[in-house]
């Protein structure tokens, strides 16, 4: 991991383009802005960990659910 000090205005170019910039600073916050293309996906990365969560939950139900399913099943036989 590469470690940076920057103030207030002052910028990281990653890339050809996308460009990170502080915006401000007040006690432990730091604002910054993120200049990228479009095509560039930024996201919070607790957000995507939360999504990803979600998704796995939602690719495997619960073991009731299938066998409540199952019991929906065989009572349409």
């Amino acid at each position: 991991m590469l470690v940076l000090s920057r103030r207030v205005g002052e910028s990281v170019v990653i890339g050809d383009s996308v460009t990170v910039t502080v915006l401000d600073v007040r006690g432990d916050v730091v604002r910054i802005g993120i200049d990228a293309p479009r095509s560039v996906s930024v996201n919070r990365a607790e957000l995507l960990a939360e999504l990803e969560s979600s998704n796995k939950a939602a690719a495997s139900p619960a073991d009731e659910t299938v066998s409540a399913l199952a019991e929906q099943l065989r009572g349409r036989r």
